[in-house]
């Protein structure tokens, strides 16, 4: 392993989520790699998010909490620049072997890590409650 990859396995924690002999390779690359890489950046998510916020829809703070929820999903799902922006944020922590895993089935772990991030961002809900100035 090299230094990169022994100081990213090192510092982004353990593992989160079962993983059995019965899981597919998906679900072994979901909780192994993705879910840590989620928890570590949560904090950026959120400021990120906050940012996108003010620059593309500052009337957000007035919605209700069910349009915010959708806004959430909608901006990750639609807004391509956002999508690709966000996950390089992930990508950028795979180790080597783990990438080299991922773009033999990008699409399926793109899929699954857009959705576990919309929904750790609609977790995070209350974060986006009132305008604050990050």
């Amino acid at each position: 392993m090299t230094t990169r990859d022994s100081y990213i396995i090192e510092n982004r924690g353990d593992a989160l989520g079962v993983v059995t002999e019965q899981s597919s390779a998906e679900e072994k690359f979901q909780n192994l790699t993705i879910r840590p890489i989620l928890k570590l950046q949560n904090d950026l998510f959120v400021d990120v998010f906050k940012n996108y916020i003010s620059k593309h829809k500052n009337d957000f703070y007035t919605y209700s909490t069910e349009k915010k929820l959708q806004f959430i999903e909608n901006s990750i799902q639609k807004d391509i620049k956002f999508r690709n922006s966000l996950k390089g944020m992930v990508i950028g922590l795979f180790t080597l072997s783990e990438y080299e895993d991922y773009i033999k089935n990008s699409s399926n772990l793109n899929k699954r890590m857009m959705n576990m991030l919309i929904e750790r961002l609609k977790s995070n809900i209350m974060l986006f409650d009132t305008q604050q100035a990050s």
